[in-house]
């Protein structure tokens, strides 16, 4: 087939345009942008190079067979990046789809730039299904070269509408997932089959829908309320990695932390007041560096990126607003995954705790809480990027080692003089020892009296002045001293030696 100018120009066109008029149409009527409007509004101008335009261009309907491909620059850096196009089939996958996936992931692997996903699509196309789920070059290539470059290069998911079926598993091994409410959805199996499957009848939203990701299952971190938010939200989360692993993250230009917030004001004297650690975050920070990552979900814990004099550091901290601060099951697992991300891409780790501990119950060990902890606990001594343990108010008991209290090889152990460190709180303490004798006081008076010297006893025990002497503790600072305690100390940890284990990989509790 020989092509004029004209006639190549209207291929161009065609492809270009995506799918029938209809499906740009229905889309708009729901807030939806078509693709290639999303790779302009995400990339810097001009900067898109096209792979496989012409996927499938003999065929009828199905312009680059229903994805883009291809590299640009965002904020100046190199990426690759993939986007259905929901104008075409739904944005369901070819075989051709499958392999123009495949290849712009390896070649984000092999030359080490971000991966971003742009997600619209209905999954398979079960007509096509031989050529494209089965074979060594079948859709599960795609998820194996995702595997492969975990924690090698950063990959960052926007979704748009459904990822289904399979495909559902693309945003699930990214890094992080921004989902737009009230289109975004992730699910294994329709409404429809959910209902001839198991009897349930329910509804892709209630099922799989952007807020009960982001809020309850943990699947997506960011609940967007448009596109151009969850495209801001992709550039926002690079400008924090760098391009690879054996790279370090960009810094920037130092800015200083809001003088309205009062680090000292927040803590209240009282340990059974909570209060907002997100505050406490931001008012340490620079103004308006920190970036939180899923903020709905496990909310006792808080989690994100930040920047302290101008340097990336990424945060865990207890927040007592929600449940106390105490450790669950989900908290835990957010907490592994954000530091296995961070330690990945050399991002040092503060972490502020708060923490009374971790959950105890029923409900809690039949939910596997001492698997989870152990999870926790394993990514925190994996971890070799410096990390600093700062105890803003209290770690009790196995929180303490979830914090990198110690006894985990952080680069220093930091306590304000609000803070404590105990195997429990003082209350919990005197109870379990004494309980049984505090029970056969009759009088009253004498009762609540034996409670509170015994309580002054134990606090006498646990003082922060002696855990210091005793070389628990490296530096006890005021609150208005911790930012530069720690901008010194992280300068100091840098170039530290990395290594941790001579072994392959270890077996970490699931």
């Amino acid at each position: 087939m020989t092509l004029d100018g004209e006639a190549l120009e209207q291929l161009r066109k065609r492809v270009r345009g995506g799918g029938a008029e209809k499906y740009h149409a229905a889309n708009a009527a729901k807030g939806k942008l078509f693709a290639r409007e999303r790779v302009a509004l995400l990339v810097d101008e001009g900067s898109f190079v096209e792979d496989g335009i012409y996927a499938n261009a003999l065929a009828d309907g199905l312009p680059a067979d229903g994805v883009i491909t291809g590299q640009a620059t965002i904020d100046g850096r190199q990426v690759c990046l993939m986007a259905n196009d929901s104008t075409v089939k739904a944005g369901s996958w070819g075989a051709r789809t499958v392999e123009k996936i495949i290849r712009i992931i390896e070649r984000a692997y092999a030359a080490g730039m971000p991966m971003v996903y742009l997600v619209d699509s209905a999954g398979a196309r079960i007509t096509d299904q031989v050529d494209l789920f089965p074979g060594r070059r079948g859709a599960g290539k795609i998820f194996w070269n995702q595997v492969r470059a975990s924690g090698s290069i950063p990959q960052v998911c926007a979704l748009f509408g459904p990822s289904a079926a399979g495909g559902a598993y693309i945003p699930a091994f990214c890094d992080v997932v921004a989902m737009v409410e009230g289109n975004a959805s992730m699910y294994l199996g329709s409404d429809r089959m959910v209902e001839m499957v198991t009897g349930e009848k329910t509804t892709l939203e209630a099922m799989g829908g952007a807020r009960v990701h982001c809020a309850e299952s943990g699947v997506g971190h960011f609940l967007c309320k448009t596109e151009a938010d969850a495209l801001k939200v992709v550039r926002d989360y690079l400008s924090y990695l760098p391009a690879n692993w054996t790279q370090e993250p960009p810094a920037a230009e130092a800015a200083e932390p809001p003088a309205s917030v009062d680090l000292a004001a927040l803590v209240p004297a009282s340990e059974r007041q909570a209060f907002d650690m997100r505050r406490y975050v931001k008012g340490l920070l620079d103004a308006d560096s920190f970036l939180e990552i899923q903020a709905l979900w496990a909310k006792e814990l808080t989690i994100g990126f930040g920047r302290l004099n101008g340097e990336v550091v990424g945060v865990v901290a207890n927040n007592s607003m929600f449940k106390g601060g105490v450790l669950f099951v989900d908290s835990a697992d957010k907490a592994t995954r954000f530091v296995q991300l961070c330690d990945a891409f050399n991002v040092p780790l503060l972490f502020l705790s708060d923490v009374p501990g971790f959950m105890v119950g029923t409900a809690v060990e039949k939910q596997g809480i001492i698997r989870h902890g152990a999870k926790m606990i394993t990514a925190i001594s994996e971890a070799t990027v410096p990390k600093i343990c700062v105890v803003v108010r209290k770690a009790y008991g196995a929180g303490l080692y979830a914090m990198a209290g110690p006894g985990f090889e952080p680069d220093a152990t930091i306590a304000l003089p609000t803070a404590k460190i105990a195997v429990m709180g003082a209350e919990a303490a005197v109870n379990a020892v004494y309980a049984n004798k505090i029970a056969a006081i009759e009088d009253p008076d004498e009762r609540t009296a034996f409670v509170a010297a015994k309580r002054a006893e134990y606090e006498r025990d646990i003082d922060i002045v002696r855990l210091a002497s005793e070389l628990v503790i490296d530096a006890i600072v005021e609150p208005h001293e911790l930012r530069t305690e720690l901008v010194r100390r992280y300068a100091a940890a840098k170039g530290k030696d990395r290594q941790f284990s001579r072994r392959r990989h270890g077996v970490t509790p699931v």
